[in-house]
This record gives structure tokens, sequence and C-alpha cells, in this order.
């Protein structure tokens, strides 16, 4: 459940973006409402319809978080941010290319939030996490979190390359199917090494 909840605005922004890529004429007519008037080509409306349903999205889940705990997570503020500034953009400017970089900047943040920590602060973000599940020697601490900052790398990067070299719906599939995808099989690869430490542990 959390983690359809973690997904809710890549889910409503996959979904927003294949209705309006079958009703162009619609959607193009919804955002240019939204937008006060301004013309917007059909050929945009998918992904600039798409943009204004995940920023809703991402405040509504935002809002929700807040309401039933009373505090928000600092990331939660850094992807809100960011998908205002950059959704915003990809409006005003009916530009495609604002809300791409968006994902890659989140990667990006995490891997330099949890690099920051571990440097500046002596911090281990993934222990910090795990600590309590999970009794591990300090070197493989050290070595899983060195391994999820290199994963958010990647994956800020791996966004960028299908981003700019593939059509747009290409885009949009691998933002929902091949993150999830590619974390799925890493946390699974991470388990699978970790499992010998757990089972002495036992």
């Amino acid at each position: 459940m959390k983690l359809l909840f973690d997904l809710f605005p890549v889910i409503l922004f996959f979904a927003a973006f294949k209705y309006a890529g079958g009703h162009p004429e619609t959607a193009a007519d919804w955002v240019s409402t939204l937008l006060g008037g301004t013309p917007v080509d059909a050929a945009h409306a998918p992904i600039l319809l798409a943009t204004v349903v995940v920023i809703l999205a991402t405040v509504a889940q935002i809002a929700w978080v807040h309401f039933r705990h009373g505090k928000v997570d600092k990331m939660l503020w850094v992807s809100l941010g960011l998908v205002v500034v950059f959704g915003g953009l990809t409006l005003v400017f009916q530009n495609e290319a604002f809300i791409k970089w968006k994902p890659t900047l989140l990667y990006w943040a995490f891997a330099g939030s949890m690099a920051f920590a571990a440097l500046f602060m002596k911090k281990n973000a993934i222990r910090a996490m795990l600590g309590e599940q999970l009794k591990l020697p300090e070197p493989i601490w050290h070595k899983l979190n060195l391994a999820w900052i290199a994963f958010f790398l990647t994956m800020g990067a791996l966004n960028l390359v299908v981003a700019f070299n593939f059509p747009t719906d290409i885009w949009v599939d691998f933002k929902l199917f091949g993150g999830m995808g590619l974390m799925f099989v890493f946390v699974l690869a991470q388990g699978a090494l970790l499992s010998k430490y757990m089972e002495e542990e036992q």
C-alpha cells in the first residue's frame, strides 16, 4: 500500500497522458481553459495535461501526509518544489523538456543528500532506515549506502537518455514501469546479497 501511495502522482501522470493521447482535442481544450484561454497545440496536450495532473497529485499527496502524520519528509518537499517549478515551466512554455528533467533532478537530489550525510555528517541514510531490522557489519552498511547512491545517479542519467532519445510516450512508460521495475530488481539483488547476514543473525 505504501508503494502505491508513493507512486500515486506517477500513476496519475501516466493515466492522464494515456487518456489525453486518445482524446487530444479534449485535452487541449481542458489545458487551454486551465491556462486562462492560452491556445494549446493538440500534439502537446497529453504531456501538458499529465503535467497539470502530477502537480495537483503531488500537492494532494503532501497534504494527506501532513494531515495524517503532521510531518512531511524533506524529500517530499523537494519533489513538490521540482514538480511545481519544472511543471510550471512546461505549462508556460508548452515545452516537455522541463518536466522530463524533473525525475533526474529528484534522483540526483536523493544521491546528493545521501552522499552529503555520509561525508559531512557521518550519517548512513540506509542504516538509519533499516538499522532496527538488520544487523550488519559497518563495512557492509557503507557499501550498501554507496550502492544506493550509485543507483540513484544511474537512474537519473538513464532518465535523460530515455527522455531525449526516445518518443515521449516511451519515456512516460519508462517513468512508471521502467523506474519501478529497475528498483524492484535492485532491491531484490540486494536482498539476495544480504541474505547470508540475515541467516547468521538468526
